[in-house]
C-alpha cells in the first residue's frame, strides 16, 4: 500500500512538522484550519487547506465529521493526526477505517486500551509493567475524591482518565485541595476531552518523570528508542526535555525499555509511542504513569539522538512496511536538549499572553562551525497571531551536541540569537534555568521549577562579572549613539559638538564609571577601578539584536533603545541601562524615585481570558487563600485567591465575561 496524500488532522507545530516529512517522502498534503488559522503557517505549507469552522477547537478540529468532509474533498487516503486534538480518539479512528483511510497511528484497541489511564494501569500491572498505588476505579463526587486521598495517603495526584498535555491534573497535599482539585480537573476534562471521569493515585515525592519512545510495525516487532527525561515542567506540563536522561544507567533503562515493550506488544500496538515512568530518585524504582498511543511532542530529541525520523516511520508503518532495523541497530549518538517556547509571561507566574508577533527571528537551524546542531520546530511567523483558543507552545528549539553540558551551552546561545517581541513568552526563563548549577549537573524532578523559584520568575540579577559585561556593551552602544549624532549636519551657535569619553554606566544596582577608548581589536572600556575588556560587535540603530565579543566571549544581547536608557537582554537577565556623563549622574542621584501606582487593593486579570464563574459577592468577607473567581484561558481553568483577609467593595465582571490583562475583577475595602 503506497500512501499518496495525507491529511494533517491537526495545526501548528506538529502540522508543519509533518507536512516536511511527508513533502521528503513525495506525498501530497492538506490541511484543516479554523477561522483562527486562516493564515497560519501550516496552511502555507500544505498543497491544499480546508476551512472547517468556527475558531474553537470544539467546534472545528475534533469534530470528526469536518475531517471525514475535509478528506472526502480533497480524496486523501491517509490522515496524521499530529497529537491532541483526535490523535488518541478510537471513535475518530473507527470512523477512517470505515471510509478505508489510513489511520497514521496506532491501532483502534491500543487507543481504547491506553487512552483510558484507569484500564492502562490494569493492563500494564498484568503485563508485568510496575505501577504506582493508587486508586483506579471512577470516582463519583468531591466528598469520595476526598476520602480516597486520605486512605491513599497525602500527597495525591488528581488525573483526568482521558486526560494529557497536563489538563485535568492537580497535586492535592490536603483535604481542601483534594477536594478543589477534583472540581477543577473535572471541568477542565471535560472542556478539553468530553470525558470527566478522574482517577487519583499516590504522588512521588521526589520524581523524575522519564519516557520510553516505542517504535512497532503491523507485523509484530516492537522496538525501543532509549529514553527522554523530562522532568522540568510547570503544571505537569513540560517545559525543557532532553534524551538521554542524565539519571539512567544502562542496566535502568534496558529495564524500562523492556517493560515498555512488552505493554505495548500485550495491546498489539504499531506506529510511534511513548511509555512514560515516574522514577523515585531516592530507590530508583520506576512505576508506570500512562501510555501515550500517539507521537509525543518532545519527539525531536529522540531524533537526534537516534538519527531516525519519527514521523517517516509511522508512514511507513501505516503503509504496512516492516521495521528496517532491529532493537541491536538502535544506537544513541550524543546529547539533545529541547526548549518549549511558550507564549506565557513568566514574569506574571506564567500566565497565557496572546497577541501578534511584532518580531519573530528564531536562530539558524543546522550544524554549527563547533558541531554542535540547531533544530526549531515552529508553527508560527513573525507578524501572526498567538490566539487564545489553542495552547500557547510557539516552537520547540532543540540543540545537540556529543554530551550534555555542551548541548546545554549551545541551547544558551540559541536561546540568546531567538527573537520574539509583541507578547509575552518565557525565553528569559528558559535561558535562567540553562545557566543553573542544579540543572547543569542533571538533580532533577518534576518539582524543579516550584523549588527552585518559590518565589515565582523574577529575572536573573546580574552578578558583579555580568554586569560588567552588559555595562561595557551599553557604553559602546551610547558611544555609537554619541559619535552618530555629532555627524548630523547643523551646529549650535557656530561651535561643533564634541563627544566625551567618560560616562557613568548604571544598570541593576551597580554603577560604573568608564572611559571609552579605540583599540586595535574594537573598543576599548576602562573602570574607574582599573579593570579593562575589549568589546568587539558591529551594532546599529535599529538592531534589536546583535553578538558583541567581550574579551573574546561572544554576548548575543538583546537591544531596545527606551528613552533615555538602553533595554539590554541576555540569560534571564532583563537590565535597563542609563549610560550618563559624569556631572549628569551626580544629579540623578538627587532625583526622586518615580513609585508604580497602587493596586494593592484591587483583583486584576492576570491573562486575556473568559470568567467562568465568581465565587464572591459584595460585602463579603474573605480569607487569605479563598478562591475569589476563575479565569479560564488556553484551555486552563486558572482559579484566583484572595491573598490576604479582607472585604470585597466592588464586583466588576460576570461569568461569561471575555477580559484583557489588567482588566479589573473585583477591589477590596
Amino acid at each position: 500500500m503506497t500512501i499518496k496524500k495525507i491529511l494533517i488532522a491537526n495545526r501548528g507545530e506538529i502540522a508543519c512538522r509533518v507536512i516536511k516529512t511527508a513533502k521528503k517522502m513525495g506525498i501530497q498534503t492538506v490541511a484543516v484550519y479554523s477561522d483562527a488559522d486562516r493564515d497560519a503557517l501550516h496552511v502555507k505549507m500544505a498543497d491544499e487547506a480546508v476551512h472547517i469552522g468556527p475558531a474553537p477547537s470544539n467546534q472545528s478540529y475534533i469534530v470528526i465529521e469536518k475531517i471525514l468532509e475535509a478528506i472526502r474533498k480533497t480524496g486523501a487516503d491517509a490522515v496524521h493526526p499530529g497529537y491532541g486534538f483526535l490523535s488518541e480518539n478510537a471513535v475518530f479512528a473507527d470512523a477512517l477505517a470505515n471510509e478505508g483511510i489510513t489511520f497514521v497511528g496506532p491501532p483502534v484497541g491500543a487507543i481504547q486500551a491506553m487512552g483510558d489511564k484507569i484500564t492502562s494501569k490494569k493492563l500494564a500491572a498484568e503485563a508485568g509493567v510496575s505501577t504506582v498505588p493508587g486508586h483506579m476505579g471512577l470516582i463519583e463526587d468531591a466528598d469520595e475524591a476526598v476520602k480516597i486521598s486520605d486512605q491513599i495517603g497525602y500527597p495525591v495526584m488528581i488525573k483526568a482518565s482521558a486526560g494529557g498535555g497536563g489538563k485535568g491534573m492537580r497535586i492535592a497535599w490536603n483535604a481542601e485541595e483534594a477536594r478543589e482539585g477534583f472540581q477543577s480537573s473535572r471541568n477542565e476534562a471535560k472542556n478539553s476531552f468530553g470525558d470527566d471521569r478522574i482517577f487519583i493515585e499516590k504522588f512521588v515525592t521526589e520524581p523524575r518523570h522519564i519516557e520510553i519512545q516505542v517504535l512497532g510495525d503491523k507485523h509484530g516487532t516492537v522496538l525501543y528508542l532509549g529514553e527522554r527525561e523530562c522532568s522540568i515542567q510547570r503544571r505537569n506540563q513540560k517545559v525543557i526535555e532532553e534524551a538521554p536522561s542524565p539519571f539512567l544507567d544502562e542496566a535502568t533503562r534496558k529495564a524500562m525499555g523492556e517493560q515498555a515493550v512488552a505493554l505495548a506488544k500485550a495491546v498489539g500496538y504499531h506506529s510511534a509511542g511513548t511509555v512514560e515512568f515516574i522514577v523515585d530518585g531516592k530507590q530508583n524504582k520506576f512505576y508506570f504513569l500512562e501510555m501515550n498511543t500517539r507521537l509525543q511532542v518532545e519527539h525531536p530529541v529522540t531524533e537526534l539522538i537516534t538519527g531516525l525520523d519519527l514521523v517517516e516511520q509511522m508512514i511507513r508503518v501505516a503503509s504496512g512496511e516492516k521495521l528496517s532495523f532491529g532493537q541491536a541497530d538502535v544506537k544513541l549518538n550524543g546529547w539533545a536538549i529541547e526548549s518549549r517556547l511558550y507564549a506565557e509571561d513568566p514574569y506574571r507566574n506564567f500566565l497565557p499572553s496572546i497577541g501578534r508577533l511584532t518580531r519573530y527571528r528564531p536562530p539558524v537551524e543546522g550544524k554549527e562551525d563547533d558541531g554542535t546542531v540547531v533544530r526549531n520546530d515552529t508553527g508560527v511567523y513573525e507578524g501572526g497571531e498567538i490566539s487564545m483558543y489553542y495552547d500557547p507552545m510557539i516552537a520547540k528549539l532543540c540543540t545537540w551536541a556529543p554530551d550534555r553540558l555542551t548541548a546545554i551551552d549551545a541551547m544558551s546561545k540559541a536561546l540568546d540569537n531567538f527573537e520574539v517581541e509583541g507578547i509575552g513568552h518565557n525565553l528569559p526563563f528558559l535561558s535562567a534555568v540553562m545557566q543553573q548549577e542544579r540543572f547543569r549537573s542533571g538533580k532533577l524532578t518534576t518539582a524543579y521549577i516550584a523549588e527552585e523559584f518559590k518565589d515565582g520568575f523574577t529575572g536573573v540579577a546580574p552578578d558583579e562579572k555580568a554586569a560588567r559585561k552588559l555595562a561595557a556593551i551599553a557604553a559602546v552602544i551610547n558611544q555609537t549613539l554619541q559619535d552618530r549624532a555629532v555627524q548630523i549636519s547643523g551646529t549650535i551657535g557656530n561651535h561643533p559638538r564634541k563627544v566625551g569619553r567618560d560616562w557613568v554606566v548604571a544598570l541593576a544596582g551597580h554603577s560604573f564609571p568608564v572611559t571609552v577608548g579605540t583599540g586595535t581589536d574594537g573598543t576599548t572600556i576602562a573602570f574607574a577601578d582599573d579593570g579593562k575588556c575589549s568589546v568587539t560587535g558591529g551594532w546599529l540603530p535599529g538592531q534589536s539584536h546583535t553578538v558583541f565579543h567581550v574579551d573574546g566571549e561572544a554576548v548575543g544581547v538583546k537591544i531596545n533603545l527606551a528613552g533615555a536608557a538602553i533595554r539590554l537582554r541576555w540569560r534571564g537577565m532583563d537590565v535597563m541601562a542609563r549610560v550618563r556623563s559624569p556631572r549628569v549622574a551626580a544629579l540623578a542621584k538627587l532625583m526622586p524615585e518615580k513609585l508604580p501606582p497602587d493596586t494593592s487593593r484591587m483583583l486584576l486579570c492576570p491573562m486575556p481570558g473568559v470568567i467562568t464563574s465568581v465565587a464572591v459577592n459584595e460585602g463579603d468577607q474573605v480569607e487569605a487563600g479563598q478562591a475569589l473567581a476563575t479565569v479560564e484561558a488556553m484551555k486552563m481553568e486558572n482559579i484566583l485567591k484572595a491573598e490576604k483577609r479582607s472585604v470585597v467593595k466592588k464586583v466588576a465582571v460576570k461569568a461569561g465575561q471575555s477580559l484583557a490583562v489588567d482588566e479589573l475583577i473585583m477591589e477590596f475595602e
